[in-house]
């Protein structure tokens, strides 16, 4: 939200420096986040004045320049070398003088200098209009009216708005109250009452009451949808000249980053930002029998909206409309056929409330994320709704020439009851960690307009304002008052006491800690994404869960699997040249297992691509392959203590499973999937069965054992098989043997050459022996591997090179 500096100050009783209410606002909970300068004109023309061109001679050594001298007011001619084709003598000009910056329309600023130009002292430069900001034309130096009296200054002669500062504040989502210069405002007045000790009242604007003037105009308003809205008010305005708006309220509008558009538009922006009241102008003689009914759409119903686009409604969407047509999505967008143009003379301008929650779907539903959706989804003040027409109506009376055609037209069928809370002074007192004095807090709320109902030592009733939607409960109360002493104002104790207890947290969240723990020490990454994703990743007979409300058209689906959502990441790290990556995400997919039953599944994905280790001077760089991710997910296994587990290969990769039940996955992404995310490098991914993960692991018990006191013998052995006899054949047949002595193998190399025969290969496994009460003999070892090359002769026809 951005605030504009002077403009808040027209609500304070007394000025307050930009730096101290900076403070201030963070200090009450408004964080400022910055504060800039804002100018009508870049550098708001300081140190240009106003001169006379006295003398204009051509320059000697130069065609196209003239030497001229130029009273600027102070009693003595400054002598300025001049390129522009226009210069005479007698002209009155602006002119930049040394020391001045100039801030041209295009290009950077630059300081004026003294200099010689082709031999010729100049001191000071007469100015065209982009080079200062005031126009586009550079046909020649500005000539101003005779009446223009030399050395004043150009600010005063084209009444420049001084600057001005726009502050922007990051308003948290609960804070509807202060989404507006007169919310910001009541906030400070309460802070000033607290701490200086004397009442600052809030300066309202005037809001008379319209008067009428000139014909009458009719208007019949039905309100039908009233659980939609619960209040709408308008007016009708005759004889309104749409035109620009004056300079102030221009200034103003663009110092908070809003566009011009025309006066009566304007308007309803400033009232807008002024009170956190949106409005919307209709233009009267395009309302059907000058009827405004406030319906829900009909389902399927046509609106053309005000940027040209037929949109189709909704039955949950709430619409103003005539006897004939929608008019305007309400309190959203308007409408293409009713809007304020410049030919229109009569309008009928319209303040309401609108149900938050209706507006905050049919603006996400649309994608219509508008000033007014905003104010509305998080609650406007009920009792600004007069108000702040009434305000317009001034407004435009003032500056369009308007004439009241009508009487107000309030409908508020059911008064929405006000909120009330009780809350004892003591718990306020401990929320906030300070012993406020009650008479501090009494006075803390009635300048945020609560209205104390009954009070006691101990306790205080109050009724809560309409412009908190926020505030109903007691913490709410203890948090209003602590915000407003300052957030910065709570004493931090040199002691603390306090006991400590710790519950013991869900099994799935101890062992998710311990995987987290070991794989960002294994060099790992943990990445948080989004669980809504695009449909265009996945297949239409997918059983996707759709949003009934998406974000957007790319956030449509909960995500059926968490691949993607890494790709992503993956995605925007290698077009940042960060190609080298290990992934984790821990996450929830979902899935429809039929019509209206859907299944959430907690999973753990792994992701590997670019190279395990980078070039050296001592080796190439090692790129990464199916065996990293295959040794991260057994690592985890091991290091959890999960045993009995049953790996396979599969088509698509490899599986570990522990009985029937699959625990695992890994593989490598397809080319095709790959394609969808721009990815041209090989990625491996993993995904581990969080709820078959933590059953296995529960179940686990890890053994402890003191460290060998014998030494180990090994002993390596190279076999020769065909070549569709996978790896895991023969680790199944050292595993099967069941000596105590065989402590382990390990695979050290694969070869392939016609020098062994045609379709084999050469597998070369080093198997390691001991014992723990004594030394293994040679013969013993000799003997175990004996039987090993026998059945690995028998069941898998080897043969073993010498």
């Amino acid at each position: 939200m951005q605030i504009a500096y002077s403009w808040l100050l027209d609500y304070l009783p007394q000025p307050v420096p930009v730096e101290e209410l900076s403070n201030i606002l963070t200090s009450i909970g408004l964080e400022v986040e910055t504060v800039e300068r804002a100018e009508a004109i870049p550098g708001g023309l300081e140190g240009l004045v106003i001169g006379q061109v006295v003398t204009c001679t051509p320059h000697p050594n130069a065609d196209k320049l003239k030497c001229t001298t130029v009273d600027t007011g102070t009693g003595v001619l400054l002598p300025i070398v001049c390129g522009a084709p226009n210069v005479a003598a007698g002209q009155k000009v602006i002119v930049a003088t040394v020391g001045t910056t100039v801030h041209p329309l295009n290009g950077a600023p630059f300081l004026i200098k003294k200099a010689k130009i082709r031999g010729e002292v100049s001191e000071g430069m007469i100015c065209a209009e982009d080079e200062i900001g005031l126009g586009e034309s550079h046909d020649g130096i500005m000539v101003l009216p005779e009446s223009a009296v030399p050395g004043t200054p150009a600010s005063t002669y084209f009444n420049i708005a001084p600057p001005d500062f726009t502050i922007h504040i990051g308003l948290t989502p609960n804070r509807s109250d202060g989404n507006s210069h007169i919310g910001v405002a009541r906030d400070v007045c309460a802070y000033m009452t607290h701490h200086k000790g004397s009442p600052w009242t809030i300066k309202y604007p005037a809001t008379p009451e319209p008067v009428f003037s000139g014909t009458p105009l009719p208007i019949a308003v039905t309100l039908e949808a009233t659980e939609a809205c619960p209040r709408y008010s308008g007016i009708v305005l005759n004889n309104v000249t749409v035109q620009a708006s004056p300079d102030w309220l221009v200034q103003r509008l663009q110092t908070i980053g809003l566009r011009s558009i025309n006066n009566v538009v304007d308007i309803t922006n400033y009232v807008l930002h002024e009170y956190g009241q949106p409005l919307h102008a209709f233009d009267y003689d395009k309302i059907g029998d000058q009827k405004v009914v406030i319906r829900m759409a009909g389902e399927n119903e046509s609106f053309l909206s005000l940027d040209g686009k037929e949109r189709t409604l909704r039955a949950e969407d709430l619409l103003i409309a005539d006897a004939e047509k929608g008019m305007c999505i309400a309190g959203v967008f308007g409408g293409a056929l009713s809007g304020v143009s410049g030919q229109t003379t009569r309008i009928f301008l319209e303040s309401a409330y609108f149900n938050p929650r209706t507006i905050r779907r049919t603006s996400l539903h649309h994608g219509l994320r508008t000033d007014a959706a905003t104010h509305f989804e998080k609650g406007v003040d009920m009792a600004m709704v007069l108000p702040a027409l009434k305000r317009a109506v001034a407004l435009i009376v003032e500056l369009a020439g308007g004439q009241v055609a009508s009487e107000i037209t309030d409908l508020y069928p059911v008064t929405l009851p006000a909120h009330t809370i009780t809350v004892p002074y003591r718990y306020i007192q401990k929320r906030c960690g300070k012993d406020y004095a009650p008479a501090d807090i009494d006075t803390i709320l009635t300048a945020l307009d609560f209205r104390i109902l009954n009070k006691t030592v101990d306790f205080i009733e109050v009724e809560v304002p309409s412009n908190k939607p926020d505030v109903r409960q007691p913490a709410d109360i203890a948090e209003e008052v602590l915000r407003i002493d300052g957030l910065d104002n709570v004493a931090i104790p040199s002691r603390l006491n306090i006991s400590l207890h710790r519950r013991p947290g869900p099994v799935a969240r101890r062992w998710k800690d311990l995987v987290a723990n070991y794989l960002s020490a294994a060099g790992l990454q943990e990445i948080v994404t989004n669980s809504i994703t695009n449909s265009k990743y996945y297949d239409e007979a997918a059983p996707l869960v759709k949003m009934i409300n998406s974000l957007s058209s790319e956030l449509d689906v909960m995500r059926p699997s968490l691949l993607e959502s890494g790709l992503e990441v993956i995605a925007w790290n290698v077009n940042r040249k960060a190609q080298d990556l290990r992934l984790y995400e821990f996450g929830n997919i979902y899935r429809q297992q039929s019509v209206g039953k859907y299944d959430q599944t907690a999973q753990l994905a792994i992701w590997i691509t670019g190279d395990s280790e980078a070039q050296h001077w001592q080796h190439k760089a090692l790129a990464s392959d199916i065996y990293d991710i295959k040794g991260v997910v057994e690592n985890i296994f091991r290091y959890c203590g999960i045993g009995k587990i049953q790996e396979a290969i599969t088509e698509n990769g490899i599986e570990w499973k522990r009985g029937k039940q699959v625990i695992a996955k890994a593989g490598s992404v397809s080319r095709d999937r790959l394609k969808l995310f721009d990815l041209k490098q090989e990625v491996f991914y993993a995904e581990v069965d969080i709820k078959a993960f933590v059953e296995a692991a529960e179940g686990a018990k890890v053994k402890y054992t003191e460290l060998p006191k014998y030494p180990s013998m090994r002993r390596d052995l190279a076999l020769v098989l065909d070549k569709s006899v996978p790896y895991n054949k023969v680790a199944a047949i050292a595993q099967a043997q069941q000596w105590e002595a065989l402590k382990g193998y390990e695979l050290f190399d694969v070869f392939e050459s016609e020098k062994i025969g045609a379709g084999k290969k050469s597998l070369a496994l080093s198997f390691t022996f001991q014992l723990n009460e004594r030394t293994l003999t040679d013969e013993e070892v000799d003997g175990m591997m004996k039987q090993l090359i026998a059945s690995y002769q028998k069941d898998l026809q080897a043969l073993v090179r010498e």
